[in-house]
Parts: C-alpha cells; structure tokens; sequence
C-alpha cells in the first residue's frame, strides 16, 4: 500500500493550498535533520516523506493524479489511457517543483521524481537552515544590542552548502525576517542593530562569508508589518545579490493592547470606587504618570473613556497621537455583613 501524503501532512483532503503550505511549514520545521542530530536517520526519512507529500499535493495536477491511483499511480505513471495528452503535466497551481514527465514517446505522465527535499525547504523559507551546523550555510542574523541570535535562525539561501552546486536558479531574490518590537520601542521609536553574515560566491564557485551590521531606525508610531528593505545585502550565489526585507511584528504588551493608532488598557475599580468616585495614577508607555480619575458619576462595570492625543503617535503626522481608551473593570465585594447590607440599602433608598 502507497504512502498517504494526506496523513502523513495531517490535513483532510479538501484542504486547500494555503493549509498544506501551514502544515508543511510545521512539520519541516519540526522534523529537519539539523534539528535532531541524536535521531538524523529517522529525522531525514520523515523529512522527505513530509516534502515529497507537499510537492505531490501542491500541484494540481499530481494531485489529482495521486487521488486517482495513489502513489503507485502518480510514480509509476498513470495507467493507460489515464495520463495527459501531449506530455507531461499542463502548467498546474502551487509551488510546483522540478520532476520527471514526459514517459516513452513524449505521451503521457511519465511518473512523478520527488526533488530535493533541502531544495523544497529553500523555496518555502527563503533559504536552508542554518545556526544549527550541518547543511544548512545560509546568512545567518544576530541582534547585536542584546546578543541574542535571532530572526528566526534560518539562513537566506539555498542548498547544502560546499561550493554551492545545488542552489537553485529559482532562489528568491528577497529574504524576510520578522523584526520583533516592543509596544514602548514602537511608541517611542528605537534603534535596532542586526549583523548579517551574506556568502557571496565567486566566478570559480567558491563561497565566502561576510559579515555586516545592519542598523535599522524603528519611527514612532510604526505599525505591524511595516517593511524595511535593505537592498542587495543578502546571500549573492550568481543570480544577483539578495534584498533582505525586514518586518515589525509587535510583541504582547502586559497593559496596553493596540487598536490602530488608539491604545486600549483596563482599570479595575472597586465598588466604592466606582460609586463615590476614584484617583489612580497610570504610568504610559512614554515612561510619564499621568491621573485618572472620575468623582462626579457612577462607573458601570465596562463603561469606557477616551482620552485624546494619548495614544500611539501617528507616524504620518509627526506630533498627533491617536487616543487612550480606558475600560473600567468594577471588582464586587464576594460577601456583605448584615450591617453592611443595611447600610447599602439605607444609602440607596434616600
């Protein structure tokens, strides 16, 4: 009985493209070689059965082969009078890999040759694994302010390394890396320098490293996803030096939540507080204390405020800031004395 690339993935079969690439992500990540160095061969099968189902299942046309006849089917060609007309496969959808087609007198699928399971990995991530040893010889990046090596551990281009016989002509010509802020880095802007260590490999083959800081000016008010491109300082293996696309992802903040250009934050009251009124100090993301504080009505468990031009600044508009919307939580009391219910009642009834 074939392999089943559906289990093996562990999606259903209607699932779409953007499901399998999830998946294939997931499981590449987990099951490379380079990341389970006490069980490679087990690693390495499992790494190819996971790119090999991908690749099968990604392409339209294989894929629709393979629910056909299975993997026998799709390997083995299809039977007769089951292939595509004129050779091979017509152009399908997907991330479609190189493979054998064509069969004996150019009709039919002459059987499907699963690649390079490294050259699956560089397509999809933007280069082969590295920071860890072994294949993966990618540029590699570092936090340089606080010496933590980072930016998700994956190099920029291709193959295994050596003289760089395998690296795809298909190489893509921007690499990006996610550039994680902080909410206060992102309120009051900051500067982040990152080393990058590129190859670049000469007219005779031959790859050297080299390393370089990139410094990048995080403004105030930028949002998540902003990119910040620095062109041509990637990986150059004879195809034209890479662009390395850097892009701000925003950390969770303890207090304050984002919403656009407005920052969100809680206040828990008590229940005093919230009916005979309140004066608490809250401490921004600017470092400054300021007060809220509310004495003339009585605060409703969720009721919310705005305070204008406390919020993120606006990196369009440089000195106007969106808003500081405050939810008040009210925190009940779990049990009354008698005389305290009385008490209540007498307030309440005058």
């Amino acid at each position: 009985m074939g392999k089943d690339y559906y289990a093996i993935l562990g999606v259903g079969k209607d699932a779409s493209n953007e499901e399998l690439k999830k998946a294939y992500r997931k499981l590449a990540l987990k099951w490379h070689p380079d990341r389970n160095k006490d069980n490679t061969e087990a690693a390495d099968k499992k790494f190819k059965d996971i790119s090999e189902a991908y690749e099968a299942l990604s392409d339209k046309d294989k894929r629709h082969i393979y629910d056909q006849y299975g993997e026998e089917g799709l390997k083995g060609g299809a039977p007769p009078g089951g292939g595509f007309p004129g050779g091979g496969f017509p152009g399908g959808g997907g991330t479609t890999f190189s493979f054998s087609s064509g069969g004996p007198g150019g009709g039919g699928f002459g059987g499907f040759n699963p690649s390079n399971p490294e050259d699956i990995f560089a397509q999809l991530f933007g280069g082969g694994l590295s920071g860890m040893g072994g294949r993966g010889q990618g540029a590699q990046f570092m936090d340089v302010d606080n010496g933590m090596g980072g930016m998700g551990g994956f190099g920029l281009g291709g193959g295994h390394g050596g003289h760089g016989n395998n690296i795809s002509a298909r190489r893509p010509q921007e690499v990006t890396r996610p550039l994680a802020c902080t909410l206060e880095e992102l309120y009051n802007g900051c500067t982040k320098k990152l080393k990058v260590t590129r190859r670049t490999r000469s007219a005779t083959g031959n790859i050297t490293p080299s390393e370089k800081v990139l410094q990048v000016n995080v403004k105030p008010g930028w949002k998540a996803g902003t990119k910040i491109r620095f062109n041509k300082e990637g990986d150059n293996m004879g195809h034209g030096a890479q662009d390395i696309v850097f892009v701000v992802e925003e950390k969770p903040h303890s207090m304050f939540k984002r919403d656009g250009d407005d920052l969100k934050v809680d206040v828990t009251l008590t229940l005093d507080e919230a009916l005979c009124g309140f004066k608490k100090p809250l401490q921004l993301l600017s470092g400054k204390s300021i007060f809220v504080s509310n004495s003339n009505s009585v605060v409703q468990p969720g009721q919310t405020s705005r305070m204008l031009n406390y919020g993120m600044p606006i990196s369009k508009h440089p000195g106007k800031h969106g808003a500081l919307v405050i939810t008040y939580n009210v925190k009940f009391p779990t049990t009354l004395s008698l005389s305290q219910k009385e008490k209540i009642r007498e307030a309440l009834a005058e």
